[in-house]
This record gives structure tokens, sequence and C-alpha cells, in this order.
């Protein structure tokens, strides 16, 4: 009986939504590194476009020295993981961050050995666009799963928390230095489209991880507060928040109702409004994510 109940006891103990979170994430941390790898090998290496990090140094480095790619960016990574671990804390991002580097150094050598290629195509523009497209889905996946690919991403953090200086400006730093020297060593049109490439990986990073559903949030300044939240609430069985506002030019006081639709329930919304006070003033705006209710289940991703 009692090995009979021993399996279940250790299921019980290890499959727990807390360790199949961190199996999911590793999982999100090893296809993201491979999709950054097949855009790297595939489109970026070939036709000399370096969108900068350790990536762009090692490239740079390798046009002269044929030294592996991968390799190189291993030992650049190193001295930044000790750097990350000695003053950015944070172990369980940075195991994973160690964990992504390494596994893009070896499957970056790996297809380099076994797959050689002069690139799928030879222009440029399109080697950028979809380099940067893939490249922005496999880092969005990383982020996504709480790590980064290591490199000046960790350069950047540290910039922020030892100097002040903002994590946008240290990119802006360290990736436009690559990029910079990527000019001078294979010409200030790659680099040119090398910038456009970053750009655009960048824009899709951050899409694939933070989802593509965009939302609105409304803001209402209204006279009848009651009726248009009733008519939001039964209506579009949305919830409405009230608070109290004032006019600073008129002195007078109003509610102001808050509430989040979605991007089809904006005609709606409108209609409702303009039906139950004409007189409103309305604030559209757009929400990233938005959790709860309603909406998306709040997770900790």
């Amino acid at each position: 009986m009692v090995l009979r109940q021993l399996p279940g006891r250790v299921r019980a103990r290890f499959i727990t939504p807390a360790n199949l979170e961190i199996v999911r994430d590793y999982i999100l941390i090893a296809v993201g590194t491979a999709v950054m790898v097949v855009a790297m090998h595939f489109f970026f290496i070939p036709n000399k476009l370096v969108v900068g990090g350790v990536s762009g140094a090692a490239q740079i480095i390798n046009n002269y020295t044929g030294w592996p790619i991968g390799t190189m960016v291993f030992i650049f990574n190193v001295p930044l993981f000790i750097l990350g671990w000695r003053y950015l804390g944070g172990k369980r991002f940075l195991v994973r961050t160690v964990f992504s580097a390494t596994l893009y150094s070896v499957l970056l050598d790996t297809f380099q050995i076994f797959l050689p290629t002069q690139g799928i195509t030879h222009d440029l523009l399109l080697n950028t666009l979809y380099g940067g497209i893939l490249g922005g889905i496999g880092g969005g996946l990383v982020l996504r799963a709480k790590a980064t690919g290591g490199g000046t991403d960790i350069l950047a953090r540290y910039l922020d928390k030892k100097y002040g200086i903002p994590i946008s400006q240290g990119y802006l730093y360290t990736d436009g230095l690559i990029v910079f020297v990527a000019g001078l060593a294979f010409g200030w049109e790659f680099a040119l489209y090398a910038i456009i490439g970053l750009y655009v990986w960048s824009i899709v990073a951050e899409a694939a991880m933070t989802g593509l559903n965009v939302e609105r949030v409304v803001t209402i300044i209204t006279s009848e507060p009651e009726r248009v939240a009733g008519q939001i609430m039964e209506q579009l069985e949305r919830g409405v928040t009230a608070w109290e506002g004032k006019g600073m030019y008129t002195g007078q006081s109003r509610k102001m109702l808050l509430c989040a639709v979605s991007r089809a329930e904006i005609g709606q919304i409108k209609a409702l409004v303009y039906e139950t006070d004409p007189h409103a003033f309305v604030i559209i705006g757009q929400a990233h994510e938005i959790l709860g209710e309603g909406f998306r289940r709040l997770t900790n991703d």
C-alpha cells in the first residue's frame, strides 16, 4: 500500500503550480533563444548586419579573425554574469539569463558548424526586416520568461543601478557604440540597415512580451455620472469607477468615471455616453494590458 501511494505523493510534491510555471518559463527561454539564433544565423551574420550587443561585437571580431561567434559571445558574457550577480542580485533572474546566454552560444556555434549558409537572400532590407521580426519574437519570449539574453542587457541594468543612467540610454550607449564600430568595419550602409533591424527587434520584442491585446481605457467627465455609469454597467456589463474632479476654469465639481473596455466596444460606449449626456467630456486611451475580471487573468508573468 505504501509503495502504491509513493508515486502519488511524489507527484503532489513536485508537480505544483510553481514548478509547472518554472518548467514553462524554461521552455519559453529555450524556444525564444533558438528563434534568436535562427535570426542571427540566417539573416544578420551572413549579411554583416550588426544590431548591437555582445553578438555584434563578436561578429566584428569574427570578420577579422574567424573565431567562433558563439564562443566569443559566451566569453564576453562571463564578466557580465559576475557583474550582474554582484550588483544586480535576483538569483532566479540571473540563473535564467545564464541559461539563455549559454544555450544561445552553443546553438549559434552549432548552427555555424552544421548549417553553413550564405543567407536566404542578399536583399539587405528583407534580411533586416525578417531578422528583426524573428529576433524580436525570440527576445520577447525570453523576456516573458523573466530572463534576458545577457550581454548589454546586464550592462544597461548595471549602469542604471550604479550611475542612475536610464536603461534606454544605457542601451543607446552600448549598442550605439557597437553599431558605430560595425559601420567602420563593414560600411555605413550596413550600419544604417542594422539600426532599422535593431528598432524592429525592440518593437516586436515588446509585443511578444506583453502580447498584442491592446485594449482601451475610457475616462468620462460628466454631470450625469449615475446615469452614464448605469448605462455602461447594464448595456456593456463593464465595471465603472468614479471619483471627484474639479474643473479649474469653472470651479465646478464633477464626477469622473473610469472604465476599461475592448476595442470592439468603443463605438458602443461613445454612443451610450452621447445618448445619456451629450455634453460629457470623454478621453479614450490605449492600455497595453488589462488584467482582472472581464479581461486576462492576473498572473505573475
